[in-house]
């Protein structure tokens, strides 16, 4: 198996999908109590943590057909950062294995552009992929900070993410390589009004990677989608504001659970 997947907890399927250059082994203290409501499949994406880095991919295409193989039939995916555009990719393109989907701190397109203002600038993503290949283990630990950075609990956030990171190892330069090239790329706004499922979006007020405008242009393009705000949090705001991202999370599951009826959807 080249995609690593961990499985705890009891309940219906989520699967969590972590962000560039992490490991599913980041997400949090709180997993440990979401674990109880839900049968949680906590994936290191290929080349990351302990999956070992699979031949032919080269796109968002392909890494989430790497992943496809570990999503259980009407499983919910729970993916953040690079993790939610590989969610939205695998939503559009298996409908009926993806029942719902929750997006964190994610966009249809990383980078600003003509039409699309919500993403970093292409000059500041080439930075990385420059020092990607002068030194990458320095990039990681850059891009970390910068995950962390505008967070009221920046610092606390940080020492979590390099803790973390540090559990496995530095992931394989191919992901990183693979991963900068999506975030440079792709661009899922045309398909975003064909991914039906019922979605919960999630952002951080001070994200300074994927800005709230860009989860909240998401919500708004998503045919069923709930769009909240972490105010104060940065980019990992289930790091940083651990119990009031779980509520989210655990509220949104319950509301599945129910079946609330098609208007209620949006909100």
């Amino acid at each position: 198996m080249s995609v690593y997947v961990e499985i705890r907890g009891t309940g219906p399927d989520v699967v969590l999908l972590h962000g560039w250059a992490l490991h599913g082994g980041m997400w949090g203290p709180w997993l440990a109590e979401l674990a109880g409501h839900a049968r949680l499949h906590v994936l290191d994406l290929p080349g990351h943590g302990r999956s070992r880095w699979p031949s032919g991919v080269n796109d968002l295409a392909g890494l989430a057909r790497a992943v496809y193989p570990q999503l259980p039939q009407g499983a919910v995916v729970l993916g953040w950062s690079l993790g939610g555009m590989v969610a939205l990719e695998l939503a559009r393109r298996h409908p009926r294995q993806v029942s719902a989907l929750v997006l964190v701190a994610t966009t249809p397109k990383f980078l600003a552009g003509d039409g699309w203002e919500h993403g970093m600038r292409a000059a500041v993503l080439e930075e990385f992929a420059r020092g990607l290949a002068a030194d990458h283990r320095r990039t990681v630990q850059n891009f970390l900070a910068l995950q962390a950075r505008g967070d009221e609990r920046s610092s606390e956030a940080l020492r979590m993410l390099r803790r973390q990171l540090a559990r496995h190892g530095p992931p394989d330069l191919r992901a990183l390589e693979t991963g900068l090239s999506i975030l440079r790329e792709a661009d899922l706004r045309d398909e975003l009004p064909r991914i039906a499922q019922p979605a919960l979006v999630i952002a951080g007020e001070h994200d300074r990677l994927t800005p709230p405008e860009a989860g909240r242009e998401l919500a708004r393009a998503l045919p069923a989608a709930r769009y909240r705000l972490i105010e104060r949090s940065g980019h990992a705001p289930f790091l940083s504001h651990g119990p009031e991202f779980l509520a989210e999370v655990k509220g949104f599951l319950a509301r599945r659970a129910s079946g609330p009826p098609p208007d209620e959807a949006r909100a």
